[in-house]
């Protein structure tokens, strides 16, 4: 790949799309691998496997979270050098995060017992539920290197405008996972483990495709070959995924704290709230389709200097993402109630859910804003405005809930949440302006260059 072979051209509608509907596709198939594995269980007829695996499912979800900067740091720098016409820095970028994924998947395992056993401590829940959460999590955690890897493939793929391929990655993924599930659990008997190892050797399936169409593509480009560990470029990537990181585990506090605040109200109310949390993760996981259009956008636009395409880039996806998020939060509004009779047939539940699905509803119109401008500082790669202004948004948070969530409860709490979202927002967009001025002087793809070059 040259400089001239680098995005150009009016920026369109179409070009936004081509990039967000594969990407709302693939997020949307996201909770698959833990649904299909608490399918094939709850064919044994064993409530204690069925909760172990979902269990062991969410635990396993949750702690790789922290390492998404593995997709987002991948996409935004990969999608600058694209824009730059760097073509040993794309090859590069790869390279790098899969070495990062390598190194932390491997201590992950290494350190997987006592962190199990820690994290079990506070989960509670039967002896038999405990024992098939760890035999579960110690099968598929075999595959932490691959399961670390294949975000950084997604992020690679993003980050060169090939949703398409991000897509088909997932999708074979899950077909590997369902496949194998249903053969070990039901057809070898392996119970727990099986339903563990079906995901892990699901992960490093895909690990091995992700491979070789990346390879494809180097060749096809000529840029094959790289320096991998240049020390510049290599510090700037783990400052970027460490800016990341920090950004993500506030992000993971606020929403456990929310849940641990919603327990101390009751198992109803701890019900209801988990309930329209699920139809909240399900708006995010849509609406992050044009948040991950805005990284590649933006971080290819850095990286040609073309700060009209910045412009247009951010303006176009933004407004997609305000007419998605006022559509969803019109359907929950309008079908909320059909959706709370679906997840469940507790009649207390879903009294209470209804009360506060006006929350849950309003959650979209809240949040899209926050999305879309994490979308765009992760394509400019400026993650250190991220983190900082995580930690602000978490501190006015947890100010909003102590005080809201004495006075009103329940609401004051959901209230809290939506203050949050608010925040993220505004102290994110009151540092746009600072980075509109440093694309319109070419500072981010300079400060590039010379990381990467020196």
């Amino acid at each position: 790949m040259t400089a001239s072979s680098a995005p150009g051209g009016a920026l369109s509608n179409r070009d936004v799309l081509k990039i967000a509907i594969p990407l709302i596709l693939s997020n949307a198939t996201v909770p698959l691998v833990g649904i299909a594995d608490t399918a094939v269980m709850g064919r044994l007829d064993n409530p204690a496997l069925i909760g172990g695996v979902a269990l062991g499912a969410t635990l396993f979800a949750m702690m790789f979270w922290a390492f998404g900067f593995l997709r987002m740091g991948t996409t935004g720098l990969t999608a600058q050098a694209v824009g730059a016409g760097e073509s040993r820095e794309v090859a590069a970028n790869l390279w790098r995060a899969l070495v990062i994924a390598g190194v932390a998947g491997l201590a992950l395992f290494a350190l997987h017992g006592p962190l199990i056993a820690f994290i079990l401590k506070f989960v509670g829940g039967s002896a038999a539920v405990e024992t098939a959460t760890a035999d579960y999590f110690s099968a598929r955690i075999l595959a932490a290197p691959a399961t670390l890897a294949n975000y950084a493939f997604v992020g690679w793929f993003i980050g060169l405008s090939r949703a398409n391929l991000a897509l088909a990655l997932q999708l074979f993924l899950n077909a590997v996972n369902i496949a194998l599930a249903v053969t070990f659990v039901l057809y070898f008997g392996m119970g727990v483990k099986g339903a563990g190892l079906a995901a892990a050797c699901a992960d490093y399936a895909a690990v091995a495709v992700g491979l070789v169409i990346a390879r494809r593509i180097l060749i096809a480009r000529g840029s094959a070959s790289a320096r991998i560990f240049e020390r510049r470029a290599f510090r700037k990537l783990l400052a970027v995924n460490g800016d990341i990181m920090i950004r993500t585990l506030c992000l993971m506090f606020a929403l456990t704290f929310f849940a641990a605040q919603g327990a101390r109200l009751g198992d109803v109310a701890l019900a209801a709230n988990a309930v329209l949390r699920g139809l909240i993760d399900l708006s995010a996981y849509v609406l992050d389709g044009f948040a991950f259009a805005a990284e590649v956008l933006v971080g290819q636009a850095i990286g040609a200097g073309d700060p009209a395409r910045f412009r247009r880039g951010v303006r176009l996806s933004s407004i997609w993402a305000a007419a998605l998020a006022a559509s969803v939060s019109a359907m929950f509004f309008v079908g909320g109630g059909a959706m709370i009779d679906l997840m469940t047939t507790t009649q207390a539940v879903r009294d209470a859910a209804y009360e506060y699905l006006p929350w849950a509803a309003a959650a979209p119109l809240f949040g899209f804003a926050c999305f879309q401008l994490d979308g765009i500082f992760i394509g400019a790669t400026r993650t250190a405005d991220m983190r900082n202004m995580m930690i602000v948004a978490l501190a006015i948070y947890l100010a909003a809930w102590a005080v809201l969530m004495p006075a009103y409860g329940n609401h004051g709490l959901w209230a809290s949440l939506m203050v949050f979202f608010a925040a993220r927002a505004l102290t994110l967009g009151a540092r746009f302006p600072a980075l509109a001025r440093a694309v319109a002087s070419d500072e981010p793809r300079a400060s590039s260059e010379a990381a990467v070059r020196a």
